[in-house]
């Protein structure tokens, strides 16, 4: 798509954000995810599918596409390679697939390294590290081979490592091989396997946010169900001095069940006192 096609494109998303034109979009910027992913793939290895990685990215370019605004002077390409490592870096933190004592040698190791080098101002070798680690040689061959298998990579480092480089990815190759992974079908496939989660999660919370919404009239017979008997007009009042949780729909009050659970118990429990 020409420059002009992608800026007519985002015009008309930003104006009637349609699940359509989020879609073209998506199509449209999903080499950027295989970029992002084939970059955070050479670090994992094998420890997490290179799919994997692409279909937590998605999210990211979702979110990108959704929060991005026009009117600031951000090119997208920079701006959604950012949101899109973050998806996927915060995904691979809640899966927590290193364990926690590889961890700590991996650390030990490079501080060890660190230490060494400012010390002597020579590159560390295997003698030096196990001496500094206060460990045999063997035992520190035994923790290489941990870290070799698992690949350790620190994702604070890599979170901190500074922006996504901003390619063109119909001609580079400097991330080729795990992109070729995903071809451009299963890119497509992936997308709208994401997309069909998403939307089904957005309807999800949709549907708990309606359940969670009281009125006026349904929040007084809440509260009376919970043993917190009042009246429209206390509990308009109540609004008046700030003194309840609420919000505003156009004129109409809103409630919501969760925050009149704890504001009744909070205000039960300073009453029984």
């Amino acid at each position: 798509m020409k420059a002009i096609e992608k800026e007519k494109l985002w015009e008309e998303y930003q104006k009637n954000p349609t699940p359509k034109l989020r879609e073209q979009l998506i199509i449209e910027y999903a080499q950027l995810v295989r970029l992002v992913a084939g970059r955070l793939s050479m670090y994992l290895g094998h420890n997490v599918e290179y799919d994997d990685l692409v279909s937590y990215g998605i999210f990211g370019l979702i979110d990108a596409i959704d929060k991005f605004n026009l009117e600031k002077n951000v090119k997208f390409e920079t701006y959604a390679s950012l949101r899109i490592r973050g998806a996927i870096l915060d995904q691979i933190r809640k899966m927590d697939w290193i364990p926690r004592t590889v961890r700590q040698r991996q650390r030990k190791i490079d501080e060890a390294i660190k230490n060494i080098e400012l010390r002597t101002g020579k590159t560390a070798n295997d003698a030096d590290l196990a001496k500094e680690l206060s460990i045999s040689e063997d035992e520190l061959c035994s923790w290489q081979s941990q870290l070799k298998v698992t690949n350790v990579v620190s994702l604070d480092e890599f979170d901190e490592s500074g922006p996504e480089p901003v390619m063109d990815a119909a001609h580079n190759s400097h991330y080729a091989q795990p992109e070729e992974i995903v071809t451009q079908e299963e890119l497509k496939a992936l997308i709208y396997e994401v997309l069909e989660n998403y939307y089904k999660d957005k309807k999800l919370e949709k549907e708990q946010e309606y359940s969670n919404s009281l009125t006026l009239d349904t929040a007084v017979d809440f509260l009376t169900h919970i043993g917190f008997p009042t009246s429209k007009t206390q509990l308009y009042r109540l609004t008046s001095n700030k003194k309840i949780p609420h919000g505003k729909y156009g004129n109409r009050l809103v409630f919501r069940k969760n925050e009149l659970l704890i504001w009744a118990e909070k205000n039960t429990t300073r009453y029984d006192r």
